[in-house]
């Protein structure tokens, strides 16, 4: 370090002893807490102990700083860009492999040589803002330095501002956003009046600097029109949860929202009246940036801010490349959307007292009556013996359509909730106060999913496990023989036994499947609402023509309300049936248990050995569906909740205590657990403020 020091050139501006410099300061692991604030606190005692030292580095410093432009580093490090979501991951994906080239022109060129490993950000955190701050004042203020020399960081600062003032007006008049929010079309946009406050401010401020007589503009006045663009962007983002969202339209939020976060922290730094200090909203936003850092003692407003800003930087630099950010802050917001509109059909998979039990039961019930020959039509694609293509398209559409048809007939197929009660469930998370967990509520709600799973599966059972057995008892009445032979029935068998074979792992396999379909629905859903299906199909002259204005228009409305069930039970199938030829393909052991099938193969089986079997082979594969159910369910269950949770940037820690508050309820009374309460006009208990308004707008 010593060495270092004494190679420093006041008059240099060359990178590579700056580079070196800090490399002193880095330790071994970035989790190294001790040794890294061990070196800081080495350097400003070498500083303080030789002034020429920490001459030289000032004037090294300064030129470095000089000789490069730094309007970038703020506008763009830690901010999107405006080339789109596809555009931006391709890039990233690209600089992963191989970094851009670097120059000598920007000072996020020098930061990108200096803090080069991408774990810097971790133990720069970690050191205590007070050691930076008086390293800082060491090398700014030593000994002999002359007196002046300005503000170097200033005009960069001023230059950032106004060209995220411009690029918030631009995105601000994007079609996306004009045509999703017509509001700004009627009124004065917030995107151009901030705009024009910007360069006011900033105009006044050049001629304060310049030396003129001037009085600065208000600053608070320009935070007041950057709260109204957020204003803005809070209720296109409320719309898009009832009117669907696109990634186009996500990505132009979250860079919207970054642009404006920046402008505010830039803002005040460079307020030279101090009222933005006196401004709450302001100094709490802007100082927890700073909160990472590990202060000993109360360092000013606004020296804890540009420190906080700097590490703001120096993390986004080293994740500026990294594919998981940009995806988290997308997908985190499009998930949201996917996932509400999912909760809002889960809403009628929740049963509150058993009279709407018993309907889900008729409903599940009829689902099981076409699962029954759903599975007959299987058995007889199997006996084609088709090419491994073919079969796997035969199959699809068996599933496919199937699940289609039970759609269209408003039945129920119990595997299917668990992607829309997840959604439920993390909508009524929250307390009154937003920001604890409601547990009662929530372990009310989730009795109330789980009775109703039950008595899903139950019906679904209930019905699918007798067509299955009589239709293979009539089997040979019509044609002489059975539908399956004892090789074949004890095949169907080993395939539902959960001890001997890989039976479980291929349910979980189907519970993903359970899962991706259910985003599939969310997705479609949302692309429904935010594309105006009706409204577009109802403009269809041809078919205005061929059906009447009053039909088309109800066509329109159901298909916008159902397009998500109808593709998600589409694409559902799609994955049932081609799983097994992925798996023949590939060569990796991939196949699908799906409860309600594996009943009626059983019942199927149970016919073709003329019941001639074990009551340990009875057993064991009534045993099996059953596992096969609670796979199917738990799997699909519980990633859908994991994306519900993380999309609404919930992290649930009380599992244990979620637990005990369903074992009271168990113990209060077994049987309302499992069938719900008898009085039908029983209120459920109070959820969270936050599911009244879903329950009120889902109504």
């Amino acid at each position: 370090m010593l060495n270092i020091l004494e190679r420093i050139d006041a008059n240099s501006n060359d990178i590579g002893l700056m580079v070196e410099l800090f490399g002193t300061l880095r330790p071994k692991r970035a989790s190294d807490v001790a040794g890294a604030t061990a070196n800081v606190r080495t350097l400003c005692q070498l500083l303080k102990g030789n002034p020429a030292h920490a001459l030289a580095l000032r004037g090294y410093g300064r030129n470095l700083i000089a000789s490069r432009r730094h309007s970038s580093l703020y506008t763009e490090i830690g901010v999107l860009s405006n080339d789109g979501f596809f555009t931006e991951l391709k890039t990233r994906i690209a600089y992963r492999m191989l970094p851009p080239a670097l120059g000598s022109d920007y000072l996020s060129e020098a930061l990108d040589q200096i803090v080069y490993k991408r774990s810097d950000h971790l133990w720069i955190a970690a050191v205590p803002a007070a050691d930076w701050l008086a390293l800082l004042d060491v090398v700014i203020h030593p000994v002999g330095a002359p007196a002046g020399g300005g503000n170097l960081m200033l005009p960069g600062l001023l230059e950032a501002i106004r060209t995220l003032s411009y690029r918030v007006c631009a995105i601000g008049l994007e079609p996306r956003l004009t045509n999703f929010h017509t509001e700004m079309e009627t009124y004065e946009s917030p995107f151009m009046v901030q705009n024009f406050e910007v360069n006011a401010y900033l105009d006044s401020y050049q001629r304060m600097l310049a030396g003129e007589a001037v009085e600065l503009e208000d600053a608070r006045h320009l935070l007041v029109m950057l709260d109204q663009c957020d204003t803005v962007v809070g209720k296109i983002r409320k719309k898009a949860l009832s009117q669907g969202t696109s990634i186009a339209l996500t990505y132009l939020l979250v860079t919207l929202s970054q642009s404006l976060d920046r402008m505010r922290k830039l803002l005040f730094l460079v307020d030279v009246s101090g009222e933005l200090e006196h401004r709450p909203a302001a100094e709490v936003n802007l100082l927890a940036v700073a909160s990472p850092l590990q202060q000993e003692g109360p360092p000013s407003p606004r020296r804890s801010a540009a420190v906080g800003l700097t590490l703001e930087l120096v993390k986004a630099h080293n994740h500026k490349y990294a594919v998981s950010d940009l995806l988290r802050d997308n997908i985190d917001l499009l998930a949201r959307n996917v996932t509400e509109n999912a909760s809002h059909t889960g809403e009628h998979y929740v049963a509150d007292h058993r009279r709407e039990l018993g309907g889900m039961f008729f409903s599940s019930a009829g689902a099981g009556l076409v699962i029954g020959f759903m599975a007959l039509f299987k058995i007889l694609m199997s006996y084609l013996r088709a090419a491994p293509l073919v079969e796997a398209f035969m199959f699809s559409m068996n599933y496919s359509l199937g699940f289609m048809f039970i759609h269209l007939l408003h039945f129920t197929v119990a595997t299917k909730q668990p992607a829309m009660t997840a959604s439920r469930i993390a909508a009524g998370l929250h307390s009154k106060d937003g920001r604890n967990i409601d547990l009662d509520s929530m372990a009310e709600l989730c009795a109330k999913v789980l009775r109703t799973q039950n008595m899903a599966v139950l019906g679904n059972l209930a019905t699918a496990i007798p067509t299955a057995w009589l239709i293979a008892m009539a089997w040979p009445l019509m044609t002489g023989h059975h539908l399956v032979s004892p090789e074949k029935a004890m095949h169907l068998l080993h395939d539902i036994d959960p001890i001997h074979g890989p039976t479980l792992l291929y349910a979980a396999i189907a519970g993903v499947c359970l899962f991706v379909a259910g985003l599939i629905s969310g997705y479609y859903d949302n692309k429904a609402l935010y594309t105006r299906w009706a409204q577009r199909i109802a403009q269809l002259r041809g078919l205005r023509w061929l059906l009447g204005r009053e039909r088309l228009t109800r066509l329109g409305v159901y298909l916008e309300n159902n397009l998500g069930g109808l593709m998600g039970n589409f694409f559902f199938g799609i994955l049932l049936g081609a799983m097994p030829f992925i798996g023949f393909v590939t060569g990796i052991p991939l196949d699908i248990r799906h409860v309600t099938f594996s009943s009626a193969n059983f019942a199927t089986a149970m016919v073709g050995l003329d019941h001639n079997v074990s009551w340990e082979l009875v057993v064991t594969s009534v045993a099996g569906f059953l596992a096969i159910g609670t796979v199917n369910l738990v799997v699909s269950f519980g990633l859908a909740l994991w994306v519900a949770l993380r999309s609404r940037q919930v992290r649930f820690k009380h599992g244990w205590q979620l637990m005990k508050a369903l074992g009271r309820r168990f113990r209060q009374g077994p049987i309302s657990f499992f069938f719900g309460s008898r009085d039908e006009d029983a209120a459920p208990l109070a959820l969270s403020d936050e599911t009244k308004s879903l329950d009120k707008a889902i109504k």
